[in-house]
């Protein structure tokens, strides 16, 4: 018989596609790296091509890693195969990074979960400072059974590594949208056609066979290269083989010869490779312990080296995952718990509590509370260390294992909790579905129908799942209620596609919702929000002052989560000092706190503020990090934001793009964003009627019941007056004058008595623009102020005071063009030049030659920052922070961080 280890130059030869893996390790070598996944059926040639390119390697650090289909379950398995001959680098990396990989390895004490993307950087950061010494490739065989925590991060790495010496290379039979990996580079292997396979045959026997036994194998075989080896070795030369016998698949067929191979074995041996089989790290320490409680000798593992079934080194490998998972289902269910029950027995429970744990569970067939209260706690591990999918399946079996049967339904429920957490609404639903048959009492009952609404919720928040959610809610204890009401409400506020449905929401919770007679600052945000959404602005604006006051009194005790909804409540009072100082605290609460789920939107609201206060380019790199975070999470992004940023620079085509997008894919349908954002875009482009139907249909929104951004009364105003239709403004002068007098901030004021001069409400309109310009000129609000001067000029022009207009429009012009208001500046100087000037003529600004990225790269250089800490912002390596940054050198003409220090970023 033809060993695996002498078949791979025979048959690798005859695929073409090892070029693509000869290219890749080329390329890591490089500097240049990548990942490629390597897919096929089992027994295909995967490993085979993955041994014959990596066996050639010359100077290349390889680490390699399996998954096992008996490992799915257990938390970071796979990545810590891999990165255990490396795991020392890890003292040379961030202190944030390195606390991560300690903890999902278990090497530090921490007690809390590092969140998924700090695992995957911190992977990249390892395999970066090991790729220092010599290019590094990462092999991953059996890819599909990767545990799920792994396979993120393993995936993250493989997207990150085009800087890098690293080479990340998958072999994997499934390559679905779930495993992550269909989105990297594939080469799939297809069996041999016939000449190829004659000649594999060839090469793989040492004696004849004559035609007929040979068409049979071809036949069974399918081009499948370890079907053609395994049925020639069990071909009888000479002979004509039996009536074909049906198969489901090759596979099959492949199992059925490991089976039989097995069961010519002796007794004892056969007990030793059930053992083997059942332990999925290949640990011959453990093995032979285990043995010796068998009263076996693990010498007897030869045999089975012998018979081709497995191979013994530092550890035990069996020569195809189809030989182990043939082999444990052919052995008896009894046999099966015996084994694992001498390998729970045999296992340190210090060192490997939750692989004895897992041994215990599948030893008894009885409940257990003592096994079951031992996965329980191996449950809470894999979660603190970021396991949700590990940690249900632990609880799941731990639910099994439970003789009381209500104590089987809170455990089913905790399991369908981190089912949920782990993005499978639908495992969490059948999982409540069980525990909902046994008895539980009355917070059993009321934990069950809050999970079923939020799972409902999370699969469609549409405004039946959000209705249903309230009713659960109104059940809790007010101190989750009021928190879950807050979570339903603003979600429903930004992706209303149902007008009318928030306010009837918004009195449901009215209804139901608590009252508190201390209240906390999540209750006063929870009625600020309310009061928002359903009252005049007179009304609600006592609710929103209050709740602005609270969080900024205590917002390092708040969740970021929650600032990212007291910003626009700051933004809607037009407090520019809080809004700043919200929008730029929630981002350091996100960051300091490792809060990634929240830190895209708290970006996008800091991008909102330096749109406002006239710092465009720095609102585009706080887009660009947002849009980073959320492409390493793989979530949808938020388009609002930008959709602001887009439609006050002007950018017609870009803004299109952008709303083509908008409740597509996944994403919210953002429609109080779109319609203020396009109000915006169309008032700067002067097409004013545009931008007056945007902003009505906003306002008919509101009117209806949905949430509406109050400065959209602003961009009504200005489109109604320039288009003639000053009566349709008549809901909007009433709110702006109800904000400015019931809180008189500068920003509010400006914005009234702009408006009162737009529509020439008053005898003296210039007086009304003056101090309109006065009170912006106190705010941080410079594209506000710029535009007040751009109105007030064109009333001037149109009033024949050319001189007067000039110095208005001159100074408009040159604000909004410094600014990126291009829309805007081209409207001022389109009325400059109406006064007989031309408008001065901008320099190129140098910092346009740089891509987003590479302007939020240089940024943060020029602030300081190291390629490695800036890693860790972006999720991405030092070596490519490090050559982003050589981009920019380049573009800018310099060649030193401290230049970079001294230019305008």
């Amino acid at each position: 018989m033809v060993s695996r280890r002498t078949v791979p130059v025979q048959l690798v030869a005859r695929h073409a596609e090892r070029c693509e893996f000869d290219r890749l390790v080329d390329s890591a070598a490089a500097g240049r790296g990548g990942a490629l996944v390597v897919a096929g059926e089992a027994g295909i040639g995967k490993s085979a091509l993955v041994d014959a390119v990596v066996g050639a390697l010359d100077g290349f650090a390889v680490l390699r890693a399996a998954g096992t289909e008996f490992e799915r379950d257990l938390l970071y398995a796979t990545l810590h195969q891999l990165c255990a001959p490396v795991l020392e680098h890890r003292r040379k990396l961030p202190a944030v990074q390195q606390r991560a990989l300690e903890a999902v390895f278990g090497l530090g004490t921490a007690q809390t979960s590092p969140d998924p993307l700090t695992v995957g950087l911190a992977v990249l950061g390892l395999l970066h400072e090991a790729a220092q010494d010599g290019p590094v490739c990462c092999v991953v065989d059996d890819a599909q059974w990767v545990d799920d925590a792994s396979r993120r991060a393993l995936v993250f790495v493989a997207r990150r590594v085009a800087s890098e010496r690293i080479a990340v290379v998958f072999a994997a039979r499934d390559v679905g949208p779930p495993s992550g990996l269909a989105e990297l580079p594939r080469v799939a292997l297809a069996g041999l056609g016939d000449e190829d396979a004659r000649t594999l045959l060839g090469a793989a026997t040492h004696v004849g066979l004559d035609a007929e036994v040979i068409d049979r194998i071809l036949a069974e075989a399918h081009g499948n290269p370890l079907a053609l080896l395994e049925f020639a070795h069990h071909a009888q030369p000479f002979g004509v083989p039996g009536p074909p016998r049906f198969r489901a698949s090759v596979v099959d067929a492949l199992e059925e010869q490991f089976v039989h191979r097995f069961e010519r074995l002796p007794d004892p041996t056969r007990t030793l490779v059930v053992l083997a089989a059942a332990e999925p790290v290949g640990d011959l320490d453990l093995l032979r312990r285990a043995a010796r409680l068998l009263g076996l000798d693990a010498a007897e593992l030869t045999l089975a080296e012998n018979a081709g079934l497995l191979t013994l080194g530092p550890l035990l490998r069996f020569r195809h995952p189809l030989v182990r998972s043939a082999v444990y289902a052919s052995a008896t269910p009894e046999k099966r718990r015996s084994v694992h029950g001498v390998l729970a027995e045999a296992t340190d429970p210090g060192t490997g509590p939750d692989r004895r744990a897992w041994h215990r569970a599948h030893a008894v067939i009885d409940a257990d509370e003592e096994i079951a209260a031992e996965l329980e706690r191996s449950a809470d591990r894999a979660r603190l260390r970021g396991g949700f999918a590990a940690a249900a399946a632990f609880m799941e079996r731990a639910a099994q294992l439970t003789p009381a049967r209500a104590r089987q339904a809170g455990r089913l429920l905790v399991a369908a909790q981190l089912r949920l957490q782990a993005g499978a609404p639908e495992t969490a639903r059948a999982l409540v579905t069980r525990a909902e048959r046994r008895p539980t009492d009355d917070e059993g009952r009321a934990t069950a129908r809050l999970l079923r609404a939020r799972i409902d919720y999370q699969l469609s928040h549409g405004p039946e799942a959000t209705a249903r959610l309230v009713d659960v809610v109104a059940e809790l204890a007010p101190e989750r209620a009021r928190e879950t009401f807050l979570e339903a409400f603003a979600s429903f506020m930004y992706n209303d596609n149902h007008p009318g449905l928030l306010k009837e929401l918004g009195a449901q919770i009215r209804r139901r919702a608590p009252q508190r007679e201390h209240a906390r600052p999540v209750d006063l945000l929870l009625d600020a929000l309310l009061d928002q959404s359903m009252l005049p602005a007179e009304q609600a604006v006592p609710a929103m002052r209050a709740a602005v006051t609270a969080y900024r009194t205590a917002a390092r005790s708040s969740g970021p989560w929650r600032m990212n909804l007291l910003c626009q409540v700051v933004i809607d009072l037009r407090d520019d000092e809080a809004m700043e100082e919200i929008a730029d605290g929630q981002v350091d609460l996100a960051r300091g706190q490792g809060s990634l789920a929240s830190l895209p939107q708290a970006l996008r609201y800091q991008a909102v503020a330096r749109v406002s206060a006239g710092r465009f380019d720095e609102a585009a790199v706080s887009l660009s990090e947002a849009r980073s975070v959320d492409e390493a999470a793989g979530t949808v992004p938020l388009l609002g934001p930008e959709l602001v940023l887009t439609g006050f620079r002007g950018d017609e085509d870009r803004f299109a793009e952008l709303r083509e997008l908008v409740g597509r894919d996944g994403r919210p349908f953002e429609a109080a964003g779109e319609h203020y954002a396009r109000a915006v875009l169309h008032n700067g482009l002067g097409n004013y009627e545009a931008a007056l139907d945007a902003a009505l249909t906003a306002q008919r929104r509101h009117q209806a019941g949905s949430y509406s951004i109050w400065a959209v009364y602003t961009e009504l105003v200005e489109a109604a007056a320039r288009a003639g239709r000053g009566e349709d403004a008549a809901v909007a002068m009433k709110h702006l004058e109800a904000l400015a007098r019931t809180y008189p901030v500068p920003w509010a004021v400006a914005e009234w008595l702009q408006a009162q001069a737009l529509l020439e409400w008053g005898e003296d309109c210039d007086a009304l623009y003056r101090q309109a310009i006065d009170h912006f000129s106190r705010t941080r609000v410079r594209v506000l102020h710029a535009r007040a001067r751009l109105t007030y000029g064109e009333w001037l022009r149109r009033a024949n005071r050319r001189a007067e207009a000039r110095a208005e429009l001159r100074a408009a012009h040159d604000m909004l063009s410094r600014i990126g208001a291009r829309a805007f500046a081209e409207r001022a100087a389109r009325e400059l030049r109406a006064t007989g000037e031309q408008p001065r003529r901008h320099g190129e600004d140098p910092l346009g030659r740089l891509t987003a990225q590479e302007r939020l790269i240089a940024g943060k250089v020029a602030a300081g920052a190291t390629s490695k800490e800036v890693g860790v912002m972006l999720f991405l390596s030092p070596r490519t922070v490090d050559t982003h940054l050589r981009n920019v050198y380049r573009k800018l003409g310099i060649s030193s961080r401290r230049q970079l220090r001294e230019m305008p970023l």
